[in-house]
């Protein structure tokens, strides 16, 4: 690839099955990632393994977008919740497909949303299937994870300090940013920063994967909302909420999607 190109960014389309969803979804995704500097590829899931493997090797990064599938139980040990969405086979192949080559090749990784649930899963970490049935009764009605696309602010996110995803969204241009105290709430250490975010999903992680770690929390009821890589030299991240959504208005979401963009760029070929 010419070094003055824009990397190319390889997305899945999200669902299999439900083209119209996905048809619907996806535009979102691809123009963040053109907002940010980069240029998209869609990955359908109805190729052969052989045809999206020659797709992802003329891709420099990987965006895993959300879908209105669950990840199967099954592949982390799990009886099956009533709540618990059909699978989508043929994305979790490609999922797996684009990942096994990113940790290959030390290619960028963003997740989002179900993203998110498919990294850690790929990881081998597991899911909470169904969030109200994990959460203690008097934590269960504080925070509405399922209030959908309409809600431009369903909760707050808590940011660890020292990570990466604090890193990238605590600039000097920092928009919904600022710390606990100073939206009147306590916080857990005086560097706390806590993110507005919109919210669509009823699963999340649980056991967090191999070479992930947790980079923010919801701090009303302690659901996992963001997940980073642990190694020094290889970009990946993901979050529970949905930047693509709001890159027109907000800042950090743009923030978002451009170290995706930059991690793209610098990486070692």
């Amino acid at each position: 690839m010419p070094t003055n190109s824009p990397p190319r960014i390889a997305i899945p389309m999200p669902h299999s099955i439900d083209r119209e969803y996905a048809e619907r979804a996806i535009p979102a995704y691809e123009r963040a990632v053109e907002l940010a500097g980069g240029d998209p590829v869609r990955i359908a899931l109805d190729q052969s393994q052989a045809e999206v493997t020659q797709l992802i090797e003329r891709c420099d990064a990987v965006l895993l977008p959300g879908s209105n599938a669950d990840v199967d139980p099954a592949r982390f040990n799990a009886a099956r919740s009533p709540h618990t969405a059909s699978a989508d086979p043929r994305r979790d192949a490609v999922d797996n497909l684009l990942l096994q080559d990113a940790y290959t090749l030390r290619k960028p990784v963003l997740g989002i949303c179900y993203g998110l649930q498919s990294l850690n899963v790929y990881r081998a970490g597991s899911l909470i299937q169904h969030i109200p049935d994990f959460l203690p009764e008097d934590l269960r009605g504080r925070v509405n994870h399922e209030a959908g696309r309409t809600v431009a602010v369903a909760h707050t996110v808590e940011l660890s300090p020292d990570s990466k995803l604090a890193g990238i969204l605590c600039g000097d241009s920092r928009p919904r940013l600022s710390s606990r105290a100073q939206l009147g709430g306590k916080a857990s250490t005086p560097e706390a920063i806590v993110l507005q975010v919109n919210s669509s999903h009823h699963q999340s992680a649980d056991t967090i994967g191999d070479g992930l770690r947790i980079s923010a929390l919801c701090p009303d009821d302690g659901i996992i909302e963001g997940l980073e890589g642990t190694a020094p030299n290889h970009f990946v991240l993901a979050v529970q909420w949905h930047p693509e959504r709001s890159v027109d208005e907000d800042e950090p979401s743009r923030a978002i999607f451009r170290a995706l963009i930059g991690a793209a760029q610098t990486r070692d070929k």
